[in-house]
C-alpha cells in the first residue's frame, strides 16, 4: 500500500501536525504551571527580600537566619495581588515557550537522523552534534530574548509597584520607544554564553562518562547512559547558573524600573560589570535555591 499522494509529495501530514500542536500545548501548560516559581525566583535574582528573616537551626544544631522559602513568598505576593498576580509576566513567556519549542524540535528530527549513522559514541559525533545545538540554541535566543526581557520586567514591576510594562504590544513599544532594537537584547550576551557553556559541558562531559566510566560488561550499562546527559545537566545547570542571573539582572538594571535603580541596584556599564559587582559582594548564586536561603553573612572589615 502507497503512502496518500500528498505524504509522498512531502505535503503537510495530520497526524503529525496533530502531535505538534499537542507539544506545544504541553509546552504551554508547563510555562504557566511552572511561571510562579520563576516569578519569585525572579524577584529573588533583583534582591527584593520583603519579608524579616527567621531563626532556626542547621543539622549540626547552629542558629542561623533563614530567608523565605518559595511558599511564604508565594503567599506573599497572593496577599498584595491576589493570585491572579503569580502569573504577572506569564504571556511573553508562552509565546517565548512556543517558539523554543518549536526550535527545539528541529534538533529533534536532526538527533535522530544522527543515530541511524555508524558513529554511535565517537567524539566527533558528539563535536558535529553540539555544535548544531548549538547554532540553533543562538537563533532560538535571538528570536526568544525580546519576550524573556519583556516577561523579566513586567515580573520586576512587583517591587515598586509599577505599571509601566503592561501587554505584549504595549511593552514592546514601550521598549521601543525608549531604548531602540538594543533594549529587547539587554542580558542577551551572558545568557547566549551560559547556554553555550552548558551545551558543551553538558554533551562533552556525558561523552566521557559513557565511554570510559560505563562498562560495557554491566548489566545495567545502557539504563545508566539514557540517564547520563540528565544528571550531568543538573551538575552543569550549577556551574552555569551566574550567567542567568547576570542575564536577568542587565534586563531590569536601569529600565527605569525601582528594582533596577540605585539604591536597590548599582547601574552598570555592561554585564562583566555587574557580574563583577555580584562576585565582590558574594551574590553570584543568589535566587539559585527556594528554600532554606541562609541570610548572607556580611565579611568582616579588613
Amino acid at each position: 500500500m502507497t503512502d496518500p499522494p500528498e505524504v509522498q509529495a512531502g505535503g503537510p501530514d495530520p497526524e503529525r501536525a496533530e502531535v505538534d500542536a499537542a507539544v506545544l500545548l504541553l509546552g504551554a501548560g508547563v510555562t504557566a504551571a511552572t511561571h510562579p516559581l520563576l516569578y519569585v525566583k525572579l524577584l529573588i535574582q533583583v534582591g527584593h527580600e520583603p519579608l524579616p528573616p527567621t531563626v532556626g537551626m542547621t543539622m549540626f544544631g547552629r542558629r542561623v537566619l533563614y530567608l523565605p522559602g518559595f511558599f511564604t513568598y508565594a503567599q506573599f505576593i497572593v496577599k498584595v495581588d491576589g493570585k491572579a498576580g503569580l502569573f504577572r509576566g506569564l504571556s511573553p513567556r508562552i509565546v517565548s515557550s512556543i517558539i523554543s519549542t518549536v526550535v527545539r524540535g528541529k534538533v529533534k528530527q536532526v538527533e535522530h537522523r544522527s543515530k541511524k549513522d555508524d558513529e554511535q559514541n565517537s567524539l566527533r559525533k558528539v563535536f558535529r552534534e553540539t555544535s548544531y545545538e548549538m547554532i540553533i540554541q543562538c537563533l532560538s535566543r535571538v528570536a526568544t530574548h525580546p519576550f524573556h526581557v519583556m516577561a523579566v520586567r513586567c515580573m520586576a514591576q512587583f517591587v515598586g509597584r509599577e505599571t509601566k510594562y503592561g501587554g505584549l504590544l504595549s511593552c514592546t513599544v514601550k521598549i521601543f520607544k525608549e531604548e531602540g532594537v538594543t533594549g529587547f537584547y539587554v542580558g542577551f550576551v551572558p545568557h547566549v554564553l551560559g547556554e553555550v557553556l552548558f551545551l558543551w559541558c553538558c554533551n562533552l562531559l556525558a561523552h566521557f562518562i559513557n565511554t570510559y566510566a560505563v562498562d560495557e560488561s554491566f548489566s545495567q550499562a545502557l539504563a545508566v547512559r539514557s540517564y547520563t546527559k540528565f544528571v550531568t545537566g543538573i551538575a552543569v545547570s550549577v556551574l552555569t547558573y551566574p550567567f542567568t542571573l547576570v542575564a536577568d539582572m542587565m534586563a531590569v538594571n536601569n529600565c527605569g524600573l525601582v528594582a533596577g535603580l540605585p539604591p536597590r541596584c548599582p547601574v552598570f556599564n555592561s554585564w562583566l560589570h555587574c557580574w563583577t559587582h555580584l562576585r565582590q559582594k558574594d551574590q553570584l548564586f543568589r535566587g539559585s535555591s527556594f528554600f532554606f536561603r541562609r541570610v548572607p553573612q556580611k565579611a568582616p572589615p579588613p
